[in-house]
């Protein structure tokens, strides 16, 4: 009697303790959870500054030197287009017969010496020299082109890398969780209050979590290497972590947005710039219709009291087999033109339902954000509270109590998948609009000038 009544006495003490223990972690548990999750931008002073990526990609980035570069080359194609073509000079000399040198002998041995220059026909030079800056035009829009989707391509990996870390964050916090409810679970199971599948249960949503963490980390280290390219840096060159900003304002509406687009968008000048290339092209072609005369002057010595010979000559070419040759240019021409001007409208409409997309994709995280902040968040948090008292009571399973913590954490998932969904997007409507792009510094680089570097023009920065 008196053994039975001591395992008894142990047994309840057992019981009590782990009760204990149960009641101290979900009081814990509820006190963590009464704040999550909170929508906070948190500085981070040792992290990555957006800013500052950007001012390195734009002084450093490869794609954006190598159309520096091209954008200089195609500067000095001008002046050599409007050149008038090399004169010719010859010299030599005329005999009579094979035996002997007859020059002051015979009247037809000379001495030759003549200069010719070939004028293009009126208007073919200008046509040329605007050919060629239209060319440097539609590369300098190009550059600019360059710089405003690398800006953007910034961006967007900065916050991709940021919701990474963001996601580590939030899948860590839900781990330890988790590990708080294994061991309530572990204590009820002792207990006698509950089943081994209530641990069971949570260790599987602990694993899940450490997997989705790795993957995480992977997604990391392949953004990491990404920025790097783009920043013109080494691949392994550490990068930290990007600091939290707050959201981007953005209160243009989209015929306010698509305007700017087709006034401002380098892309859309640069395709212009080569439909008036082509333009001036068949005004070439035509042109050549016209022969282009070749003026040429000579001069012819002789000794011995024989009077000097001279001359003057006019040469043209005649375009005898137009049918064939300046018809068919006339022609490719025109066909080039008129391929140059769909270009034009085809970028046009690509633009326009690229803006459309982004800027309702803009709207659509703005309402959504809004909704998790003010609407869906509060409602979880409030369901998960309730589902955990009914868990401590012996009144709800384990399984509605993990539902509810993951779909309250998972809940933030999706808010902060999308501020960067939508910081994102406002990077690319300011690629295609040109929108900010004073801030950086970034405008149409003319051509024939130095670089905004101050290196010559046709030098390569060091590496």
């Amino acid at each position: 009697m008196a053994y039975n009544q001591l395992r008894r006495t142990e047994c309840t003490f057992h019981v009590r303790g782990s009760a204990l223990k149960i009641m101290v972690f979900l009081a814990m548990l509820l006190a963590l959870c009464a704040g999550l999750p909170e929508i906070t931008a948190a500085g981070n002073d040792n992290g990555l500054v957006l800013d500052e990526l950007i001012r390195e990609s734009l002084s450093k980035n490869p794609e954006i030197l190598v159309s520096d570069a091209r954008v200089t080359a195609s500067g000095h194609k001008i002046p050599q287009a409007r050149a008038l073509p090399d004169p010719m000079f010859m010299f030599g000399y005329q005999n009579e017969g094979f035996d002997r040198i007859t020059i002051g002998e015979e009247p037809n041995a000379m001495g030759m010496f003549s200069l010719s220059q070939m004028f293009p026909f009126w208007g073919k030079r200008d046509l040329k020299g605007l050919m060629a800056a239209k060319d440097a035009e539609s590369l300098g829009a190009a550059h600019k082109a360059a710089q405003l989707k690398t800006v953007a391509t910034v961006k967007q990996l900065y916050y991709e890398l940021f919701l990474a870390y963001k996601n580590i964050d939030i899948l860590k916090k839900l781990a330890e969780y988790f590990s708080g409810i294994e061991d309530a679970a572990a204590a009820r199971y002792a207990s006698g209050m509950g089943s081994q599948q209530e641990i069971v249960m949570a260790q599987t949503e602990k694993y899940m979590l450490l997997e989705k963490e790795e993957m995480q980390k992977q997604k990391i280290q392949a953004l990491a290497g990404m920025l790097n390219n783009t920043l013109g840096r080494d691949a392994a060159t550490p990068v930290g972590r990007p600091v939290e900003l707050p959201s981007t304002p953005y209160s243009l509406s989209f015929e306010e947005t698509l305007q700017m687009a087709k006034a401002n968008s380098p892309e859309i000048r640069a395709r212009r710039a080569m439909a008036e290339a082509a333009e001036a092209r068949v005004e070439m072609a035509k042109k050549e219709y016209y022969p282009d005369p070749t003026l040429g002057v000579g001069y012819f010595p002789k000794t011995r009291g024989m009077l000097d010979m001279w001359n003057v000559t006019v040469t043209v070419n005649i375009p005898l087999y137009f049918k064939s040759k300046q018809e068919q240019g006339v022609l490719e021409a025109e066909a080039a033109r008129l391929g140059a001007k769909r270009e034009v409208a085809a970028l046009e409409y690509m633009l326009s339902s690229g803006i459309r997309d982004n800027y309702s994709m803009v709207r659509s995280s703005e309402k959504l954000m809004k909704l998790y902040r003010e609407g869906v968040i509060p409602k979880i948090r409030q369901d998960f509270q309730l589902s955990l008292s009914g868990y401590t009571a012996g009144k709800v399973e384990a399984i509605t109590t993990i539902s509810r913590l993951k779909a309250l954490l998972d809940t933030e998932l999706l808010y902060w998948a999308q501020y960067a969904q939508r910081e994102k997007a406002i990077a690319t409507l300011d690629a295609v609009t040109g929108r900010n792009a004073s801030e950086w510094g970034i405008k149409d680089l003319k051509p024939n000038t130095q670089v905004k570097t101050g290196r010559p023009p046709g030098e390569v920065a060091d590496e």
